[in-house]
């Protein structure tokens, strides 16, 4: 089966999950962004277990845009290697599906 539709997580420093988020929005990378303050993560980092604050922005966007936003995500990102992973949407109210599509221009 084919996704239209993904949600990507996104972990962002305390200080640019929302400049991120926005950016995904104006340049409609994603329909909606939510930027979830101050998850704790504990992470491998160059062969060092890490703990950190961060931002979790969780957006709602198209197949379509998926590798032009990891792009641009990338572009503007602070960390040498930003988490952005996408999962399907498999299913879910139909009028807000049609609704990322119209917010995206789809």
């Amino acid at each position: 089966m084919e996704w239209k539709h993904v949600v990507v997580f996104i972990t962002t420093p305390t200080n640019k999950g929302w400049d991120i988020g926005n950016y995904i929005v104006e340049q409609k990378l994603g329909a909606c962004v939510n930027v979830i303050p101050e998850v704790s993560s504990v992470y491998w980092w160059k062969g060092n277990i890490e703990k950190d604050k961060e931002n979790l922005l969780v957006v709602k966007t198209s197949m379509e845009k998926l590798e032009k936003l990891i792009h641009e995500v990338k572009k503007i990102h602070p960390y040498t290697v930003p988490e952005i992973i996408a999962l399907p949407i498999v299913g879910g109210n139909e009028d807000y599906l049609k609704w990322i599509d119209d917010s995206l221009g789809q």
